[in-house]
């Protein structure tokens, strides 16, 4: 009986080494774990989802080319579609959500013959007439002496809630002998994108500083 006992207590310790095993391995894989969550590459995964970025380089060549803030057009995308392209229940399609009635007005004003509204759904279009339609609203709304930030917020005010509805706002400001500021913009669903345009317009300059071409 002794020895049945002795065996039995020898064997014992051999039957912990499983345990302490997995123990470890969980503690590299936490570790591992938490290495990643802490990493530039976890921030950056987080960054993707909250504030998502796509199709840099065609965004940057359409800002230089249109001479708009890059950032800008991302802000737009980003509060149309969040770039996820899609078509609404009004009619207005891809990135940048822009009405066929639109798309084709910014056509013949462009040169652009060939264009059909199908285009819309490619990326690279979507980006170009949206980036045009933001620099004709700049032009048409911007005046000597205006600030940069007033004519973005009466562009994107336009973008939104309609040119001839702007015109108005506008003329009623100046009627007051005053500039005119976002608290002009009667509609809130307007008042509202602009202010969100505005505000991840900065942090996409903060953001992705280097992918809009800020820096090097």
């Amino acid at each position: 009986m002794a020895t049945r006992s002795r065996s039995h207590v020898a064997a014992r310790p051999s039957s912990r080494r499983p345990r302490r095993r997995l123990k470890v391995l969980l503690a590299l894989v936490l570790c591992g774990l938490l290495g990643f969550l802490i990493s530039p590459l976890f921030e950056k995964a987080i960054q993707q989802l909250t504030l998502p970025l796509e199709y840099q380089s065609i965004i940057r060549q359409q800002a230089a080319a249109k001479g708009i803030d890059p950032a800008l057009i991302a802000a737009v995308i980003y509060a149309e579609t969040r770039f996820d392209a899609r078509t609404s229940p009004t009619g207005a399609e891809g990135l940048m959500q822009i009405e066929p009635a639109t798309a084709e007005f910014l056509a013949r004003r462009s040169g652009g013959t060939a264009f059909t509204v199908a285009d819309l759904a490619t990326p690279a279009v979507n980006i170009a007439y949206g980036s045009y339609y933001l620099r004709y609203l700049m032009d048409e709304f911007g005046s000597s002496g205006q600030s940069t930030n007033t004519t973005e917020l009466l562009a994107l005010a336009a973008y939104n809630g309609g040119e001839t509805n702007v015109h108005r706002w506008l003329a009623d400001a100046r009627g007051r002998g005053q500039a005119f500021t976002i608290d002009d913009i009667p509609f809130p669903q307007t008042r509202a994108y602009v202010e969100k345009v505005m505000q991840v317009q900065q942090q996409y300059r903060q953001n992705y500083a280097r992918e809009l071409g800020y820096r090097a």
